[in-house]
Protein backbone atom coordinates (compact mmCIF):
# COMPACT_ATOMS: atom_id res chain seq x y z
CA UNK A 1 0.00 0.00 0.00
CA UNK A 2 2.82 2.34 0.91
CA UNK A 3 4.55 1.73 -2.45
CA UNK A 4 1.34 2.53 -4.37
CA UNK A 5 0.91 5.76 -2.39
CA UNK A 6 4.48 6.84 -3.03
CA UNK A 7 4.11 6.08 -6.71
CA UNK A 8 0.90 8.11 -6.91
CA UNK A 9 2.75 11.08 -5.39
CA UNK A 10 5.53 10.55 -7.93
CA UNK A 11 3.09 10.72 -10.86
CA UNK A 12 1.38 13.85 -9.53
CA UNK A 13 4.63 15.62 -8.74
CA UNK A 14 6.10 14.96 -12.18
CA UNK A 15 3.01 15.59 -14.33
CA UNK A 16 3.94 19.21 -14.97
CA UNK A 17 7.48 18.19 -15.87
CA UNK A 18 6.23 15.46 -18.18
CA UNK A 19 4.85 18.06 -20.58
CA UNK A 20 8.40 19.35 -21.21
CA UNK A 21 10.10 15.97 -21.13
CA UNK A 22 13.83 15.80 -21.83
CA UNK A 23 16.00 18.21 -23.76
CA UNK A 24 15.45 17.75 -27.47
CA UNK A 25 18.64 19.72 -28.11
CA UNK A 26 20.78 17.35 -26.04
CA UNK A 27 19.25 14.25 -27.60
CA UNK A 28 19.95 15.67 -31.04
CA UNK A 29 23.50 16.73 -30.08
CA UNK A 30 24.43 13.22 -28.92
CA UNK A 31 22.76 11.55 -31.90
CA UNK A 32 24.39 13.89 -34.41
CA UNK A 33 27.84 12.94 -33.18
CA UNK A 34 27.30 9.21 -32.71
CA UNK A 35 25.60 8.82 -36.11
CA UNK A 36 28.04 11.09 -37.97
CA UNK A 37 30.04 9.91 -40.98
CA UNK A 38 33.20 10.54 -38.96
CA UNK A 39 32.39 7.51 -36.77
CA UNK A 40 32.01 5.30 -39.86
CA UNK A 41 29.18 3.19 -38.49
CA UNK A 42 30.76 2.37 -35.09
CA UNK A 43 31.80 -1.18 -36.05
CA UNK A 44 33.20 -3.13 -33.07
CA UNK A 45 36.97 -3.26 -32.96
CA UNK A 46 37.55 -0.17 -35.09
CA UNK A 47 39.15 3.13 -34.11
CA UNK A 48 35.75 4.80 -34.57
CA UNK A 49 34.17 2.28 -32.22
CA UNK A 50 36.65 3.48 -29.59
CA UNK A 51 35.89 7.13 -30.37
CA UNK A 52 32.20 6.48 -29.67
CA UNK A 53 33.08 4.67 -26.44
CA UNK A 54 35.32 7.53 -25.30
CA UNK A 55 32.58 10.05 -26.03
CA UNK A 56 30.14 8.11 -23.84
CA UNK A 57 32.73 7.55 -21.10
CA UNK A 58 33.65 11.24 -21.04
CA UNK A 59 29.99 12.22 -20.73
CA UNK A 60 29.55 9.85 -17.76
CA UNK A 61 32.67 11.34 -16.20
CA UNK A 62 31.45 14.90 -16.81
CA UNK A 63 28.21 14.12 -14.96
CA UNK A 64 30.17 13.00 -11.88
CA UNK A 65 29.28 9.31 -12.12
CA UNK A 66 31.74 6.72 -10.79
CA UNK A 67 33.43 4.79 -13.59
CA UNK A 68 33.64 0.98 -13.36
CA UNK A 69 36.10 -1.37 -15.04
CA UNK A 70 39.24 0.23 -16.42
CA UNK A 71 38.40 3.94 -16.31
CA UNK A 72 34.87 3.16 -17.46
CA UNK A 73 35.79 0.52 -20.03
CA UNK A 74 35.22 -3.22 -19.81
CA UNK A 75 37.32 -4.72 -22.58
CA UNK A 76 36.61 -7.93 -24.49
CA UNK A 77 37.62 -9.39 -27.85
CA UNK A 78 35.38 -9.89 -30.86
CA UNK A 79 35.94 -12.05 -33.91
CA UNK A 80 35.70 -9.94 -37.05
CA UNK A 81 36.93 -12.28 -39.75
CA UNK A 82 38.95 -15.28 -40.88
CA UNK A 83 42.46 -15.74 -42.18
CA UNK A 84 43.57 -18.73 -44.26
CA UNK A 85 47.11 -19.66 -43.23
CA UNK A 86 49.48 -19.43 -46.22
CA UNK A 87 51.26 -22.62 -45.12
CA UNK A 88 48.10 -24.66 -45.72
CA UNK A 89 48.26 -27.14 -48.60
CA UNK A 90 46.42 -29.99 -50.33
CA UNK A 91 48.31 -32.70 -52.26
CA UNK A 92 46.90 -35.50 -54.39
CA UNK A 93 49.79 -37.86 -54.79
CA UNK A 94 52.60 -35.57 -55.93
CA UNK A 95 50.26 -32.91 -57.33
CA UNK A 96 49.92 -29.82 -55.12
CA UNK A 97 46.58 -28.08 -55.60
CA UNK A 98 46.27 -24.33 -55.95
CA UNK A 99 44.81 -22.69 -52.85
CA UNK A 100 41.59 -20.67 -53.44
CA UNK A 101 41.62 -21.67 -57.12
CA UNK A 102 41.21 -25.45 -56.90
CA UNK A 103 40.20 -25.82 -53.26
CA UNK A 104 39.18 -23.74 -50.27
CA UNK A 105 38.33 -24.62 -46.66
CA UNK A 106 34.92 -23.93 -45.18
CA UNK A 107 34.88 -21.20 -42.55
CA UNK A 108 33.87 -23.69 -39.85
CA UNK A 109 36.61 -26.23 -40.63
CA UNK A 110 38.74 -27.77 -37.92
CA UNK A 111 42.48 -27.17 -38.25
CA UNK A 112 44.49 -30.35 -38.80
CA UNK A 113 47.22 -32.18 -40.72
CA UNK A 114 45.92 -35.30 -42.54
CA UNK A 115 47.29 -37.88 -44.95
CA UNK A 116 44.76 -40.61 -45.76
CA UNK A 117 42.95 -42.48 -48.50
CA UNK A 118 39.73 -40.98 -49.85
CA UNK A 119 36.33 -42.67 -50.05
CA UNK A 120 33.49 -41.47 -52.28
CA UNK A 121 30.18 -41.56 -50.36
CA UNK A 122 27.67 -40.01 -52.77
CA UNK A 123 25.59 -37.34 -51.03
CA UNK A 124 26.83 -38.41 -47.61
CA UNK A 125 23.32 -39.19 -46.37
CA UNK A 126 22.34 -41.19 -43.29
CA UNK A 127 18.54 -41.04 -43.37
CA UNK A 128 16.29 -43.42 -41.46
CA UNK A 129 12.81 -41.90 -41.57
CA UNK A 130 9.58 -43.86 -41.85
CA UNK A 131 9.06 -42.60 -45.40
CA UNK A 132 12.69 -42.16 -46.50
CA UNK A 133 15.74 -44.38 -46.00
CA UNK A 134 19.18 -43.70 -47.51
CA UNK A 135 22.58 -44.56 -46.00
CA UNK A 136 25.71 -43.86 -48.02
CA UNK A 137 27.87 -45.34 -45.24
CA UNK A 138 26.11 -48.70 -44.90
CA UNK A 139 28.57 -50.99 -46.68
CA UNK A 140 31.84 -49.08 -46.51
CA UNK A 141 34.45 -48.30 -43.87
CA UNK A 142 35.46 -44.63 -43.71
CA UNK A 143 37.25 -44.68 -40.35
CA UNK A 144 40.42 -42.59 -40.51
CA UNK A 145 39.82 -41.59 -44.15
CA UNK A 146 38.71 -38.62 -46.21
CA UNK A 147 35.15 -38.79 -47.49
CA UNK A 148 34.21 -37.16 -50.80
CA UNK A 149 30.64 -35.85 -50.66
CA UNK A 150 28.47 -34.34 -53.40
CA UNK A 151 26.96 -30.94 -52.69
CA UNK A 152 23.17 -30.68 -52.44
CA UNK A 153 20.81 -33.58 -53.13
CA UNK A 154 19.15 -35.33 -56.08
CA UNK A 155 16.47 -32.62 -55.98
CA UNK A 156 18.57 -29.62 -54.90
CA UNK A 157 15.53 -28.19 -53.17
CA UNK A 158 15.77 -27.05 -49.54
CA UNK A 159 12.07 -27.64 -49.12
CA UNK A 160 11.97 -30.94 -50.96
CA UNK A 161 12.30 -34.56 -49.91
CA UNK A 162 15.96 -34.24 -48.89
CA UNK A 163 15.83 -30.63 -47.71
CA UNK A 164 16.48 -31.41 -44.05
CA UNK A 165 19.58 -33.47 -44.91
CA UNK A 166 21.42 -31.63 -47.66
CA UNK A 167 23.31 -28.94 -45.72
CA UNK A 168 27.09 -29.29 -45.49
CA UNK A 169 26.85 -29.23 -41.68
CA UNK A 170 24.48 -32.19 -41.70
CA UNK A 171 26.78 -34.16 -43.99
CA UNK A 172 29.82 -33.39 -41.84
CA UNK A 173 27.93 -34.66 -38.78
CA UNK A 174 27.36 -37.96 -40.58
CA UNK A 175 31.03 -38.19 -41.56
CA UNK A 176 32.11 -37.55 -37.96
CA UNK A 177 29.65 -40.17 -36.73
CA UNK A 178 31.21 -42.85 -38.98
CA UNK A 179 34.78 -41.95 -38.04
CA UNK A 180 35.94 -40.01 -41.10
CA UNK A 181 39.10 -37.97 -40.69
CA UNK A 182 38.10 -35.17 -43.09
CA UNK A 183 35.42 -34.13 -45.61
CA UNK A 184 35.85 -33.06 -49.24
CA UNK A 185 32.77 -31.35 -50.71
CA UNK A 186 32.38 -31.22 -54.50
CA UNK A 187 29.65 -29.74 -56.71
CA UNK A 188 28.35 -31.79 -59.61
CA UNK A 189 27.29 -29.88 -62.75
CA UNK A 190 23.61 -30.32 -61.92
CA UNK A 191 24.21 -28.57 -58.58
CA UNK A 192 26.50 -25.84 -59.98
CA UNK A 193 27.40 -25.75 -63.65
CA UNK A 194 30.04 -23.08 -62.99
CA UNK A 195 31.67 -25.09 -60.18
CA UNK A 196 32.31 -22.04 -58.01
CA UNK A 197 34.21 -22.37 -54.76
CA UNK A 198 32.41 -21.03 -51.71
CA UNK A 199 33.67 -17.81 -50.12
CA UNK A 200 35.72 -18.14 -46.96
CA UNK A 201 33.54 -15.74 -45.02
CA UNK A 202 33.05 -15.22 -41.33
CA UNK A 203 29.62 -15.17 -39.70
CA UNK A 204 28.74 -14.33 -36.12
CA UNK A 205 28.68 -17.23 -33.66
CA UNK A 206 30.70 -19.44 -36.00
CA UNK A 207 31.55 -22.78 -34.39
CA UNK A 208 34.02 -25.27 -35.79
CA UNK A 209 33.49 -28.87 -36.75
CA UNK A 210 35.77 -31.54 -35.27
CA UNK A 211 37.34 -32.51 -38.60
CA UNK A 212 38.67 -30.51 -41.58
CA UNK A 213 36.11 -29.63 -44.25
CA UNK A 214 37.21 -28.35 -47.67
CA UNK A 215 35.59 -27.80 -51.05
CA UNK A 216 37.36 -28.94 -54.20
CA UNK A 217 36.79 -28.22 -57.86
CA UNK A 218 35.41 -31.14 -59.90
CA UNK A 219 38.60 -31.40 -61.94
CA UNK A 220 40.61 -31.87 -58.75
CA UNK A 221 38.25 -34.51 -57.35
CA UNK A 222 38.39 -36.30 -60.70
CA UNK A 223 42.13 -36.74 -60.12
CA UNK A 224 41.31 -38.59 -56.88
CA UNK A 225 38.70 -40.92 -58.36
CA UNK A 226 40.34 -41.44 -61.79
CA UNK A 227 41.19 -45.06 -60.96
CA UNK A 228 37.47 -45.86 -60.95
CA UNK A 229 37.13 -44.61 -64.56
CA UNK A 230 34.35 -42.34 -63.28
CA UNK A 231 33.97 -38.58 -63.00
CA UNK A 232 32.13 -36.34 -60.56
CA UNK A 233 29.69 -35.44 -63.33
CA UNK A 234 28.64 -38.97 -64.29
CA UNK A 235 28.51 -40.06 -60.63
CA UNK A 236 26.06 -37.24 -59.92
CA UNK A 237 23.99 -38.20 -62.97
CA UNK A 238 23.90 -41.89 -62.01
CA UNK A 239 22.87 -41.26 -58.40
CA UNK A 240 20.23 -38.70 -59.39
CA UNK A 241 18.77 -41.16 -61.90
CA UNK A 242 18.77 -44.26 -59.71
CA UNK A 243 18.09 -42.51 -56.38
CA UNK A 244 20.32 -45.08 -54.71
CA UNK A 245 23.55 -44.81 -52.69
CA UNK A 246 26.84 -45.35 -54.53
CA UNK A 247 29.99 -45.47 -52.42
CA UNK A 248 33.48 -46.78 -53.14
CA UNK A 249 37.05 -46.48 -51.92
CA UNK A 250 39.60 -44.77 -54.13
CA UNK A 251 43.24 -45.79 -54.24
CA UNK A 252 44.42 -42.20 -53.95
CA UNK A 253 46.00 -40.68 -50.85
CA UNK A 254 45.12 -37.06 -50.12
CA UNK A 255 47.50 -35.12 -47.88
CA UNK A 256 46.53 -31.77 -46.44
CA UNK A 257 47.40 -29.19 -43.83
CA UNK A 258 44.41 -26.94 -43.16
CA UNK A 259 44.57 -23.93 -40.88
CA UNK A 260 41.98 -21.16 -40.66
CA UNK A 261 42.41 -18.62 -37.88
CA UNK A 262 40.00 -16.11 -36.40
CA UNK A 263 40.91 -12.43 -36.59
CA UNK A 264 40.14 -10.84 -33.23
CA UNK A 265 40.05 -7.20 -32.16
CA UNK A 266 39.27 -5.59 -28.80
CA UNK A 267 36.11 -3.64 -28.13
CA UNK A 268 34.46 -2.58 -24.89
CA UNK A 269 31.39 -1.91 -22.80
CA UNK A 270 31.22 1.54 -21.17
CA UNK A 271 30.06 1.31 -17.55
CA UNK A 272 29.36 3.91 -14.84
CA UNK A 273 27.39 3.93 -11.61
CA UNK A 274 25.43 6.40 -9.51
CA UNK A 275 26.03 5.09 -6.01
CA UNK A 276 23.34 5.29 -3.38
CA UNK A 277 23.99 6.67 0.08
CA UNK A 278 21.22 4.51 1.55
CA UNK A 279 22.92 1.72 3.56
CA UNK A 280 19.80 -0.48 3.51
CA UNK A 281 19.90 -0.77 -0.31
CA UNK A 282 23.64 -0.32 -0.87
CA UNK A 283 23.93 -3.81 -2.40
CA UNK A 284 20.97 -3.39 -4.78
CA UNK A 285 21.14 -2.20 -8.40
CA UNK A 286 19.03 -1.27 -11.35
CA UNK A 287 20.66 -1.27 -14.79
CA UNK A 288 19.84 1.09 -17.65
CA UNK A 289 21.48 0.05 -20.90
CA UNK A 290 21.71 0.76 -24.63
CA UNK A 291 24.11 -0.62 -27.23
CA UNK A 292 26.29 1.86 -29.10
CA UNK A 293 27.80 -0.29 -31.88
CA UNK A 294 26.49 -0.63 -35.43
CA UNK A 295 27.40 -2.19 -38.80
CA UNK A 296 30.31 -0.07 -39.99
CA UNK A 297 30.32 0.01 -43.81
CA UNK A 298 27.90 -2.92 -44.09
CA UNK A 299 28.63 -5.48 -46.78
CA UNK A 300 28.09 -9.23 -46.89
CA UNK A 301 27.80 -10.94 -43.53
CA UNK A 302 27.41 -7.64 -41.67
CA UNK A 303 23.68 -7.83 -41.02
CA UNK A 304 22.97 -5.04 -43.50
CA UNK A 305 19.70 -5.30 -45.40
CA UNK A 306 21.64 -4.00 -48.42
CA UNK A 307 24.58 -6.46 -48.28
CA UNK A 308 25.77 -5.61 -51.79
CA UNK A 309 26.16 -1.93 -50.90
CA UNK A 310 29.34 -0.87 -49.12
CA UNK A 311 28.61 2.48 -47.47
CA UNK A 312 28.59 3.97 -43.98
CA UNK A 313 25.68 2.64 -41.93
CA UNK A 314 25.26 5.50 -39.46
CA UNK A 315 22.67 3.80 -37.25
CA UNK A 316 20.97 6.98 -36.03
CA UNK A 317 17.95 5.06 -34.78
CA UNK A 318 19.84 1.80 -34.25
CA UNK A 319 21.11 2.71 -31.76
CA UNK A 320 22.43 6.25 -31.46
CA UNK A 321 18.88 7.07 -30.36
CA UNK A 322 19.04 4.68 -27.40
CA UNK A 323 22.50 5.90 -26.36
CA UNK A 324 21.45 9.55 -26.52
CA UNK A 325 18.52 8.70 -24.22
CA UNK A 326 20.90 6.81 -21.92
CA UNK A 327 23.18 9.85 -21.68
CA UNK A 328 20.46 12.38 -20.85
CA UNK A 329 19.07 9.96 -18.26
CA UNK A 330 22.49 9.56 -16.70
CA UNK A 331 22.87 13.32 -16.45
CA UNK A 332 19.39 13.77 -14.97
CA UNK A 333 20.00 11.17 -12.28
CA UNK A 334 23.47 12.52 -11.51
CA UNK A 335 21.91 15.96 -10.90
CA UNK A 336 19.24 14.64 -8.50
CA UNK A 337 19.46 16.40 -5.13
CA UNK A 338 18.27 13.25 -3.38
CA UNK A 339 19.95 10.05 -4.49
CA UNK A 340 17.75 7.01 -5.25
CA UNK A 341 17.63 4.15 -2.75
CA UNK A 342 19.30 1.72 -5.12
CA UNK A 343 22.48 2.09 -7.14
CA UNK A 344 21.87 2.88 -10.81
CA UNK A 345 24.32 1.35 -13.30
CA UNK A 346 24.50 2.89 -16.77
CA UNK A 347 25.92 0.64 -19.50
CA UNK A 348 26.60 1.36 -23.16
CA UNK A 349 27.05 -2.13 -24.58
CA UNK A 350 29.50 -3.01 -27.33
CA UNK A 351 29.04 -5.64 -30.06
CA UNK A 352 25.28 -6.05 -29.68
CA UNK A 353 24.94 -6.38 -33.45
CA UNK A 354 27.35 -9.33 -33.34
CA UNK A 355 25.07 -11.37 -31.07
CA UNK A 356 24.57 -9.46 -27.78
CA UNK A 357 28.25 -10.03 -27.05
CA UNK A 358 28.75 -7.00 -24.79
CA UNK A 359 25.84 -7.74 -22.46
CA UNK A 360 26.75 -11.43 -22.32
CA UNK A 361 30.33 -10.53 -21.45
CA UNK A 362 29.20 -8.16 -18.72
CA UNK A 363 27.06 -10.85 -17.11
CA UNK A 364 29.75 -13.52 -17.39
CA UNK A 365 32.41 -11.13 -16.07
CA UNK A 366 30.35 -8.86 -13.80
CA UNK A 367 31.61 -5.61 -12.33
CA UNK A 368 28.80 -5.78 -9.74
CA UNK A 369 26.91 -8.61 -8.05
CA UNK A 370 24.41 -9.54 -10.78
CA UNK A 371 22.27 -11.47 -8.29
CA UNK A 372 21.46 -8.12 -6.71
CA UNK A 373 20.16 -6.48 -9.90
CA UNK A 374 16.50 -5.61 -9.35
CA UNK A 375 15.65 -4.83 -12.97
CA UNK A 376 17.28 -4.05 -16.32
CA UNK A 377 15.87 -1.34 -18.62
CA UNK A 378 17.02 -1.59 -22.24
CA UNK A 379 16.67 1.25 -24.77
CA UNK A 380 17.15 0.21 -28.39
CA UNK A 381 15.73 2.18 -31.35
CA UNK A 382 13.43 4.84 -29.88
CA UNK A 383 13.65 7.55 -32.54
CA UNK A 384 10.93 6.73 -35.07
CA UNK A 385 7.71 6.51 -33.06
CA UNK A 386 5.45 8.31 -35.55
CA UNK A 387 6.70 6.12 -38.38
CA UNK A 388 5.29 3.13 -36.50
CA UNK A 389 1.78 4.32 -35.69
CA UNK A 390 2.80 6.23 -32.55
CA UNK A 391 3.09 2.83 -30.90
CA UNK A 392 5.84 2.13 -28.33
CA UNK A 393 6.67 -1.55 -27.89
CA UNK A 394 7.42 -2.34 -24.24
CA UNK A 395 8.80 -5.86 -24.14
CA UNK A 396 9.29 -7.92 -20.99
CA UNK A 397 6.13 -6.82 -19.20
CA UNK A 398 5.54 -10.38 -18.02
CA UNK A 399 9.00 -10.81 -16.46
CA UNK A 400 7.79 -9.27 -13.17
CA UNK A 401 4.27 -9.50 -11.79
CA UNK A 402 4.19 -5.78 -10.93
CA UNK A 403 5.20 -4.27 -14.29
CA UNK A 404 1.91 -3.87 -16.15
CA UNK A 405 0.09 -2.17 -13.27
CA UNK A 406 2.90 0.36 -12.92
CA UNK A 407 2.91 1.02 -16.67
CA UNK A 408 -0.88 1.33 -16.80
CA UNK A 409 -0.70 4.07 -14.15
CA UNK A 410 1.70 6.04 -16.34
CA UNK A 411 -0.23 5.75 -19.61
CA UNK A 412 -2.30 8.95 -19.18
CA UNK A 413 0.86 11.10 -19.12
CA UNK A 414 1.79 10.33 -22.74
CA UNK A 415 0.30 10.86 -26.16
CA UNK A 416 1.54 7.56 -27.61
CA UNK A 417 0.24 4.01 -27.26
CA UNK A 418 1.83 1.37 -25.04
CA UNK A 419 2.09 -2.04 -26.71
CA UNK A 420 2.92 -4.77 -24.20
CA UNK A 421 4.80 -7.98 -24.91
CA UNK A 422 5.32 -10.28 -21.94
CA UNK A 423 8.36 -12.13 -23.31
CA UNK A 424 11.77 -11.50 -21.78
CA UNK A 425 13.60 -12.69 -24.90
CA UNK A 426 14.27 -10.85 -28.14
CA UNK A 427 17.09 -9.54 -30.27
CA UNK A 428 18.60 -7.00 -27.91
CA UNK A 429 20.67 -6.84 -24.73
CA UNK A 430 17.80 -7.26 -22.24
CA UNK A 431 17.59 -10.92 -23.33
CA UNK A 432 21.02 -11.58 -21.80
CA UNK A 433 19.77 -10.31 -18.43
CA UNK A 434 16.50 -12.21 -18.63
CA UNK A 435 18.48 -15.42 -19.21
CA UNK A 436 19.96 -14.75 -15.73
CA UNK A 437 16.43 -14.50 -14.26
CA UNK A 438 16.50 -10.72 -13.96
CA UNK A 439 13.23 -8.83 -14.72
CA UNK A 440 13.60 -6.69 -17.85
CA UNK A 441 11.81 -4.01 -19.84
CA UNK A 442 12.83 -3.23 -23.40
CA UNK A 443 11.69 -0.01 -25.11
CA UNK A 444 11.50 0.07 -28.90
CA UNK A 445 9.59 2.41 -31.23
CA UNK A 446 9.78 -0.10 -34.09
CA UNK A 447 11.86 -0.57 -37.21
CA UNK A 448 11.39 1.10 -40.58
CA UNK A 449 12.57 0.75 -44.18
CA UNK A 450 15.91 2.42 -43.35
CA UNK A 451 16.69 -0.15 -40.63
CA UNK A 452 20.15 -1.71 -41.17
CA UNK A 453 20.75 0.32 -44.32
CA UNK A 454 23.02 3.31 -45.07
CA UNK A 455 19.95 5.57 -44.83
CA UNK A 456 19.34 5.40 -41.06
CA UNK A 457 20.38 9.02 -40.49
CA UNK A 458 19.87 11.69 -37.82
CA UNK A 459 17.52 13.86 -39.88
CA UNK A 460 14.90 11.08 -39.75
CA UNK A 461 14.78 10.99 -35.94
CA UNK A 462 11.78 12.55 -34.19
CA UNK A 463 13.47 13.97 -31.09
CA UNK A 464 10.21 15.35 -29.63
CA UNK A 465 8.76 11.85 -29.49
CA UNK A 466 12.05 10.39 -28.29
CA UNK A 467 12.12 12.84 -25.38
CA UNK A 468 8.72 11.51 -24.25
CA UNK A 469 9.97 7.91 -24.35
CA UNK A 470 13.06 8.98 -22.41
CA UNK A 471 10.81 10.61 -19.82
CA UNK A 472 8.83 7.38 -19.46
CA UNK A 473 12.03 5.42 -18.81
CA UNK A 474 13.06 8.09 -16.28
CA UNK A 475 9.81 7.83 -14.32
CA UNK A 476 9.98 4.05 -14.30
CA UNK A 477 13.62 4.11 -13.20
CA UNK A 478 12.78 6.45 -10.30
CA UNK A 479 10.02 4.13 -9.17
CA UNK A 480 12.16 1.02 -9.57
CA UNK A 481 15.16 2.54 -7.78
CA UNK A 482 13.07 3.68 -4.81
CA UNK A 483 10.91 0.60 -4.27
CA UNK A 484 11.02 -1.00 -0.84
CA UNK A 485 10.79 -4.54 -2.25
CA UNK A 486 12.44 -6.16 -5.23
CA UNK A 487 10.31 -7.31 -8.13
CA UNK A 488 8.70 -10.74 -8.36
CA UNK A 489 10.47 -12.42 -11.27
CA UNK A 490 8.43 -14.52 -13.73
CA UNK A 491 9.51 -16.97 -16.43
CA UNK A 492 7.54 -16.03 -19.54
CA UNK A 493 8.93 -18.74 -21.84
CA UNK A 494 11.05 -18.27 -24.94
CA UNK A 495 8.53 -17.05 -27.55
CA UNK A 496 11.31 -17.41 -30.11
CA UNK A 497 10.87 -18.06 -33.86
CA UNK A 498 11.96 -21.69 -33.91
CA UNK A 499 8.54 -22.71 -35.22
CA UNK A 500 9.02 -20.44 -38.23
CA UNK A 501 12.13 -22.40 -39.20
CA UNK A 502 11.41 -25.88 -37.84
CA UNK A 503 8.38 -28.15 -37.70
CA UNK A 504 8.82 -28.49 -33.93
CA UNK A 505 10.42 -26.55 -31.11
CA UNK A 506 12.10 -27.89 -28.01
CA UNK A 507 11.24 -24.75 -26.06
CA UNK A 508 14.68 -23.67 -24.91
CA UNK A 509 16.80 -20.55 -25.16
CA UNK A 510 20.02 -22.00 -26.61
CA UNK A 511 23.36 -20.44 -25.83
CA UNK A 512 25.02 -18.91 -28.89
CA UNK A 513 28.43 -18.66 -27.27
CA UNK A 514 31.28 -20.94 -28.36
CA UNK A 515 30.81 -24.30 -26.64
CA UNK A 516 34.22 -25.67 -27.58
CA UNK A 517 32.26 -28.53 -29.24
CA UNK A 518 31.25 -29.97 -25.86
CA UNK A 519 27.49 -29.67 -26.39
CA UNK A 520 24.77 -27.01 -26.42
CA UNK A 521 24.20 -25.10 -23.20
CA UNK A 522 20.60 -24.26 -22.28
CA UNK A 523 20.29 -20.61 -21.25
CA UNK A 524 16.57 -20.81 -20.54
CA UNK A 525 13.60 -23.19 -20.60
CA UNK A 526 10.12 -22.17 -21.74
CA UNK A 527 7.54 -22.79 -19.02
CA UNK A 528 5.28 -25.74 -19.93
CA UNK A 529 7.16 -26.22 -23.21
CA UNK A 530 8.50 -29.52 -24.59
CA UNK A 531 11.83 -29.22 -22.76
CA UNK A 532 10.18 -28.25 -19.49
CA UNK A 533 7.88 -31.27 -19.63
CA UNK A 534 10.85 -33.52 -20.44
CA UNK A 535 12.74 -32.28 -17.38
CA UNK A 536 15.42 -30.24 -19.14
CA UNK A 537 16.76 -27.51 -16.86
CA UNK A 538 18.50 -24.19 -17.36
CA UNK A 539 22.30 -24.70 -17.55
CA UNK A 540 21.93 -28.29 -18.78
CA UNK A 541 24.24 -29.09 -21.70
CA UNK A 542 22.54 -31.05 -24.50
CA UNK A 543 25.00 -33.68 -25.76
CA UNK A 544 22.64 -35.90 -27.79
CA UNK A 545 19.25 -35.47 -29.48
CA UNK A 546 17.34 -38.23 -31.27
CA UNK A 547 20.40 -40.48 -31.16
CA UNK A 548 22.68 -37.89 -32.77
CA UNK A 549 25.64 -36.40 -30.94
CA UNK A 550 25.28 -32.66 -30.31
CA UNK A 551 28.50 -30.67 -30.03
CA UNK A 552 27.21 -27.15 -30.73
CA UNK A 553 24.16 -25.14 -31.78
CA UNK A 554 24.59 -26.05 -35.46
CA UNK A 555 24.35 -29.77 -34.70
CA UNK A 556 21.25 -29.06 -32.63
CA UNK A 557 19.54 -27.14 -35.46
CA UNK A 558 20.39 -29.83 -38.02
CA UNK A 559 18.69 -32.50 -35.90
CA UNK A 560 15.77 -30.28 -34.90
CA UNK A 561 14.77 -29.48 -38.47
CA UNK A 562 14.18 -33.15 -39.30
CA UNK A 563 12.01 -33.90 -36.25
CA UNK A 564 8.21 -33.89 -36.56
CA UNK A 565 5.23 -32.97 -34.43
CA UNK A 566 4.03 -35.93 -32.36
CA UNK A 567 7.40 -37.66 -32.52
CA UNK A 568 8.79 -39.27 -29.36
CA UNK A 569 12.54 -39.47 -28.87
CA UNK A 570 15.25 -38.97 -26.26
CA UNK A 571 17.66 -36.21 -25.32
CA UNK A 572 20.84 -36.63 -23.31
CA UNK A 573 22.00 -33.76 -21.13
CA UNK A 574 25.13 -33.20 -19.09
CA UNK A 575 23.99 -31.90 -15.71
CA UNK A 576 26.74 -31.19 -13.19
CA UNK A 577 29.06 -33.68 -14.98
CA UNK A 578 26.41 -36.41 -14.95
CA UNK A 579 24.76 -37.48 -18.23
CA UNK A 580 21.00 -37.95 -17.94
CA UNK A 581 18.71 -39.45 -20.59
CA UNK A 582 15.30 -37.78 -20.83
CA UNK A 583 12.19 -38.69 -22.86
CA UNK A 584 10.92 -35.97 -25.20
CA UNK A 585 7.50 -35.79 -26.87
CA UNK A 586 7.16 -33.07 -29.53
Amino acid sequence: MKNIFLFAILIISTTAFSQNFFSVEKLKEHNTYLASDSLKGRKPGTAEDMLAAKYIRNEFKKYGLSLLGEEGFQYFDVQIGLQFDEESFVKIGKYEAKSKLEYIPFAFTANNDISAKAVFVGYGFDINDDDLKWNDYKDINVTGKWVIVLNGSPENNRHGTYGAYESVRSKVMNAEKYGAEGVIIVSGPNYDADDKLTDLKYSQGLQRTKIPVIQMKRELVDKIIKGSKLTTANLETEINSNLKPKSFETKQVVSAYIKVEYIELPTQNVVAILKTDNPEYADRYIVIGAHYDHLGFGGKGSGSRMPDTVAIHNGADDNASGVSSLLVLAKEFANCKTKPKRNIVFIAFGAEEMGLLGSKYFLDNPLIDIKKITVMLNIDMVGRLKDNGNNLAIIGTGTATEFEEILDNLKPNYNFKFSYNKSGYGGSDHASFYSKEIPVLFFNSGSESEYHTPFDDTELIDFEEQSQITDLVYKLAINFANREKDFTYQNTGTENNQKMTFKVTLGIMPSYSDSGNTGLKVDGVSKDGTADKAGILKNDIIVELDGTKITNIYDYMEVLKRLKSGQKTTVKVNRNNEVKTLDVHF
